[in-house]
């Protein structure tokens, strides 16, 4: 695990020094950045695989044919190695990097089909004059580039590029836009308008300091669901998920595990436990403020009892309200604007995990996404009861659900079913990821900044949906919850706030066959009437006590809404205020503090979008002041 920037093109040693220097955090082992012509590499390691200098990069190949830098884990390196060898393969390290560099010199692009790993990497091939930018297939690495006059630029993270003098600092408002109704920004395109995300699965191939081809050479399989039993379908995600956390064990540095309690970190714990048959340390949250309006089931006593059931040593992080001191830091870190809480409670877990020597965690992230586990699952499920009126009809449903009180979860959650009851199918769909009426968000901005905005800036999501060759509307939500919200949200920020501390995540549930075998699972043994995750649960019946497996759904949030009344107000009425908005000339005050009175009167929830605005200023401060 490490960071990675450079380039092709115009750029001094002082600015390739300073991108290195601002990944530092990511690779804190090691640091290093060469420059050869016109190419420019740095790196910046945080050891796993062979410990020893000889896995340092930059790093060439034996011939000095091409040189490679590269963030991630190859899992099966050392299958790998041995088939490299055989067609004679000259190693110079025990490591996985120089594994993945001769994968390119042996099978150019054919490599992507025999990885088996995590990566975001550069190689630069002096004989084919090219260098190729690439991004593993499910987007758990994060690589951002820059396409300009002066050449490509790339990096782990959007603040390494803003080193270069000639990479401009121009807000993108669509981007801005999406982060409001969303609470991140999914899609290539980031929040400033010069840096845009390498897809997950892709890749580029630079040549004389331009690109010259952009290509996918992986997606998600389509869904196609067979007529196994469920019995069947069970078995054969718990061999691949075996299999997978088997295959991520694979490391030179103890591996811990994060363990919320909830049926994926628990499974994920439970197999690991099985596969290496030593304890795991494993780490998870205490929350003492939570009073109940945010929705969050007390996780603890759930996880003490799946650290009991499989016997593994649990070391409890307590989160109290000093924690919002560091939003400023979480912001930092995350550099690519997302405005939800949870990072902050990541970022205490990893810092404590890291005092205690661990490298290495394990997330049970990607589970909800892949087998549905999220509320917004059941409400599509739901819709076969009411959709089917004609509009007319459903108007009346969007008006009463406007018009009902915010004050608690369960209120909010009917009033988000229905808030968007008029739409047509697809646009209803993609409304269930929204955090606010686009309409509303449209109206914060001042007039001059309205027309730097699309009028649709989710029509790429739109369009995604429209696509699709089939029709049922849960596998149509999981689409756009791997394709984006996992993605660009979920892993984004389990990224960067595990490698703010030096620590690698590693992600089980983001594995190739058990993705196809996910596929072929018919949505209704998903989303098996209220119970999401079903075939996982039942999958997880032979390793986990149905205590645990059948919990209330919890997210791993913090009591945001809590905070904006408390703790949180005196930093939104001064990074809101009418003095900073109007410096920053981008949101009209007035409407931003509409929206402000009205949460806080409780007629409407705006809690999230306010934190977004927050999350803005403060980022602004960051990155562009």
């Amino acid at each position: 695990m490490c960071g990675i920037a450079g380039g092709m093109g115009i750029m001094s040693k002082s600015e390739l020094k300073s991108m290195a220097q601002s990944l530092k955090h990511r690779g804190p082992d090691h640091i290093a950045y060469q420059s050869f012509n016109s190419i420019h590499f740095s790196h910046t390691r945080l050891s796993i695989i062979d410990l020893s200098d000889d896995s340092n990069q930059p790093l060439w190949d034996a011939t000095k044919r091409a040189c490679i830098v590269f963030n991630g884990e190859i899992y099966n390196y050392k299958e790998l190695r041995n088939e490299l060898l055989e067609l004679g393969a000259i190693f110079k390290s025990q490591g996985d990097a120089e594994v993945l560099l001769n994968m390119y010199l042996y099978f150019d692009i054919e490599m992507f089909n025999k990885i088996i790993g995590i990566f975001s990497f550069s190689i630069w091939d002096s004989l084919k004059g090219e260098m190729i930018l690439a991004r593993d297939h499910f987007g758990v690495k994060p690589l951002y580039y820059v396409e300009n006059a002066e050449g490509v630029y790339f990096a782990s993270e959007i603040k390494a590029l803003l080193r270069v003098e000639s990479i401009k600092k121009e807000i993108n408002y669509d981007a801005l836009f999406r982060t409001i109704v969303f609470l991140y920004s999914p899609g290539e395109e980031t929040i400033l308008k010069n840096i845009k995300k390498i897809h997950p699965g892709s890749y580029l191939k630079v040549k004389n300091n331009k690109i010259i081809k952009s290509d996918i050479f992986w997606k998600w399989p389509e869904y196609k669901p067979n007529k196994n039993s469920p019995d069947q379908h069970a078995e054969n995600v718990l061999n691949a998920l075996k299999n997978s956390v088997k295959c991520q064990l694979e490391s030179d540095v103890r591996i811990g595990s994060f363990l919320s309690g909830g049926l994926d970190s628990s499974l994920i714990v439970a197999l690991a436990k099985d596969a290496q048959k030593t304890s795991i340390p494993c780490y998870t949250i205490k929350v003492n403020t939570i009073k109940g309006n945010d929705g969050f089931e007390d996780d603890l006593p759930y996880a003490v009892e799946a650290a009991k059931h499989s016997n593994v040593d649990l070391n409890i992080v307590d989160v109290n309200t000093s924690i919002i001191q560091k939003l400023p830091e979480m912001i930092y870190h995350l550099d690519e604007l997302q405005a939800d809480p949870a990072p902050l409670n990541l970022m205490e877990i990893c810092n404590v995990a890291k005092s205690n020597g661990i490298k290495v965690l394990f997330s049970g992230a990607g589970g909800d996404d892949i087998f549905s586990g999220y509320r917004r699952h059941y409400a599509i499920q739901m819709e076969k009861y009411w959709a089917w009126m004609p509009k007319f009809l459903r108007q009346p449903l969007k008006f009463l659900a406007s018009n009902l009180s915010k004050d608690k979860p369960f209120k909010r959650r009917i009033s988000k079913a229905f808030s968007y009851a008029n739409l047509d199918s697809n646009e209803r769909l993609l409304s269930y990821f929204y955090w606010i009426d686009p309409k509303i968000v449209r109206g914060l901005f001042v007039k001059d900044k309205i027309k730097h905005i699309s009028e649709n800036p989710m029509q790429f999501m739109l369009d995604d949906i429209n696509s699709l060759n089939f029709n049922d509307p849960l596998e149509k939500m999981l689409h756009i919850e791997k394709s984006y919200f996992l993605v660009d949200h979920n892993l984004n920020y389990t990224d960067k706030i595990g490698m703010s501390k030096g620590v690698e995540i590693r992600v089980p549930f983001l594995d190739r066959s058990l993705a196809k075998i996910a596929s072929q699972i018919p949505s209704k043994y998903k989303q098996n009437n209220k119970i999401g995750k079903w075939i996982l649960k039942k999958a997880a019946e032979k390793k986990l006590p149905n205590s645990i497996i059948y919990r209330p759904k919890s997210g791993f949030g913090a009591p945001l809404r809590e905070w904006l009344n408390g703790e949180l107000m005196p930093m939104v009425d001064e990074y809101l205020s009418y003095e900073r908005l109007s410096f920053r000339g981008i949101f009209d005050y007035e409407s931003v503090k509409t929206l402000i009175a009205k949460d806080r009167k409780g007629e409407e929830d705006y809690a999230y979008p306010i934190f977004a605005l927050l999350c803005f200023e403060i980022w602004c401060q960051k990155f562009i002041d």
